[in-house]
């Protein structure tokens, strides 16, 4: 798996977590080993934009997906997807500071920032959550991957609430 994490945020995160749980809900959802997936952290300023630009949307907002391949995870049947490449995931630390101090299990940016990161995966993947049943189906695996991921790592956190992208 070929993934990037660029910075440009101005803001100490933990990049590696971000490399470390893309790979492992990319992993997961059994996405070809050489595919690629690119994720920027940006400041709420250069967010905006993108939100604007993107989604007619005002103010920044947490994490954004850019498919490029439209890749999905294989069915039951299948034994393996086409490698390609999956996109840009865009993440604004300053807008997971805040929910994360906001959720009903307050938790860190890092945290935050894991949890939007797998986020962005399943978007990437097709997942949404526009209909309560999508909502269902997308948090449920959100929840499952980062749960994994944790206990995997042994890493202390809370459970993912879902999160509001």
């Amino acid at each position: 798996m070929s993934i990037d994490v660029n910075n440009e945020s101005g803001t100490e995160v933990d990049e590696q977590a971000i490399l470390d749980i893309a790979r492992y809900a990319l992993a997961r959802m059994r996405i070809h080993p050489l595919s690629e997936l690119s994720v920027i952290v940006v400041d709420e300023d250069a967010m905006e934009q993108l939100h604007i630009q993107w989604m007619d949307l005002p103010g920044p907002t947490d994490v954004m997906s850019f498919p490029m391949d439209e890749l999905r995870p294989p069915s039951k049947d299948d034994e393996e997807t086409p490698q390609g490449l999956l996109g840009d995931i865009v993440l604004c630390p300053e807008v997971a500071t805040k929910q994360g101090a906001e959720a009903e299990t307050q938790h860190t940016m890092d945290e935050e920032l894991q949890l939007l990161t797998v986020h962005g995966v399943l978007h990437l993947l097709g997942y949404d959550h526009e209909e309560p049943d999508e909502k269902a189906e997308m948090f449920g695996l959100q929840a499952a991957i980062v749960d994994g991921w944790r206990a995997e790592k042994g890493v202390d956190g809370p459970s993912p609430a879902p999160t509001v992208s």
